[in-house]
């Protein structure tokens, strides 16, 4: 499994974004595929929101993937 660190610089970050910025989807649009498909998981629940406010603390994992996000 590949981890990844992601250092917020504000209060929260869009789950599509996230993916994105971090390079696990190659865009915004298949971002918001894979978390339509319920393919994403936010703190180890199914994430269907592709909107949905990350803060820092939070987990996020899609396939092999684990973004452990932090202030």
């Amino acid at each position: 499994m590949d981890i990844f660190t992601f250092a917020l610089s504000t209060e929260h970050i869009a789950l599509n974004d996230l993916l994105k910025v971090t390079g696990v989807a190659p865009s915004g649009g298949v971002a918001k595929m894979l978390i339509a498909e319920g393919q994403v998981r936010v703190d180890g629940k199914v994430e269907l929101r592709k909107t949905c406010k990350i803060r820092a603390g939070q987990t996020v994992q899609f396939n092999q993937a684990k973004i452990v996000v932090t202030a």
